[in-house]
């Protein structure tokens, strides 16, 4: 693991997911950051030789191959940056929501075209692989800029979800109202 900022335990399986930030200045598109999953100790997740599960590093990936690592669950896209994330555990959100995976991703620093800055929420199969993912808070890049910058989720009591932005010195709390 390079960069670990957000994990959480599935509130079934126990199972540990985290995201992790991988290598900067490969390109603006390489490597992807990534959402893993713990099913047994001792795993290895390939930093430094090998991101996103199958990209080699070119200075230290010499000699391994990334077939001999664990791969990501998902990939959360390059530079993305995921920080916070949490499974919802709420009651207040539809029921397609409970026990998916919400993830804060802060945006890139370093590219060119500014994206991500949002929240998304990350479906599981019944086994703990992915289904899908999808957009949840959108809409912080504006005209290249960032409006906002999402640090971390919280489900609160009520199942209302609190996001931190660090960009605009704010916390969002989002709620649902059938």
């Amino acid at each position: 693991m390079r960069n670990t900022v957000g994990f959480d335990f599935h509130p079934k399986t126990g199972e540990l997911y985290f995201t992790d930030n991988q290598r900067d200045w490969l390109s603006e598109d390489l490597p992807h950051d990534e959402l893993n999953r713990v099913t047994k100790l001792g795993q290895h997740f390939g930093y430094p030789y090998c991101h996103q599960g199958d990209l080699a590093d070119p200075q230290f990936g010499w000699g391994k191959a990334c077939d001999d690592f664990v791969k990501p669950v998902l990939l959360l896209g390059p530079h993305s940056a995921p920080l916070g994330m949490r499974f919802y555990t709420g009651k207040m959100f539809p029921q397609k929501y409970q026990n998916a995976i919400f993830i804060a991703r802060h945006g890139p620093w370093n590219r060119t075209k500014k994206y991500a800055a949002d929240v998304v929420a990350v479906f599981l199969n019944p086994n703990g692989s992915v289904k899908s993912m999808e957009p949840f808070l959108t809409g912080l890049v504006e005209n290249n800029g960032y409006l906002g910058r999402p640090v971390d989720v919280l489900v609160m009591k009520d199942g209302s979800l609190l996001v931190s932005d660090d960009h605009a010195g704010a916390v969002y709390r989002i709620s649902y109202k059938k």
